[in-house]
């Protein structure tokens, strides 16, 4: 090298740390998806819980609302899985009563263990996206 080259570091630019969210906002996030459980005192609860999260901090608590929103869209998807389970036991009149009961056990499992992990997640302030959910409410 001679004394004329004048070589810079490659420095790549950082990226941007992620925002911390308050104590407030991952309460109302845990809330957003613990919400859900409100099945057990109304049928309609898992839906209508994330909902009013959604609503109310949708405008003034950002990881709040994404995380409310995504607990709604996962349990729309599995109120819709559920509906299809009933009808196709009432068009296989009660035969497919055989498929649908394994199925429906699997799904309630995996909607209470996957509810528990993203409520456990947003407490950490950590964005959490459950699997195989139709992104219906954007």
């Amino acid at each position: 090298m001679s004394d004329n080259d004048t070589t810079t570091p490659n420095v790549e630019p950082q990226a941007p740390l992620p925002a911390t969210q308050s104590s407030d906002e991952r309460t109302w996030a845990l809330i957003g998806h613990l919400s859900a459980f409100s099945a057990f005192i109304t049928g309609i609860g898992c839906i209508a819980g994330p909902l009013i999260v959604w609503l109310v901090k949708r405008d003034t608590m950002p990881f709040a609302a994404d995380q409310a929103k995504e607990a709604l869209n996962f349990n729309i998807t599995l109120a819709i899985a559920f509906t299809a389970l009933v009808l196709f036991s009432i068009v296989t009149f009660g035969i497919g009563l055989l498929i649908a009961w394994p199925i429906g056990a699997v799904l309630c499992v995996a909607w209470f263990v996957l509810t528990i992990i993203a409520a456990i997640k947003a407490n950490e302030g950590i964005a959490y996206r459950y699997p195989f959910t139709l992104r219906l409410v954007k």
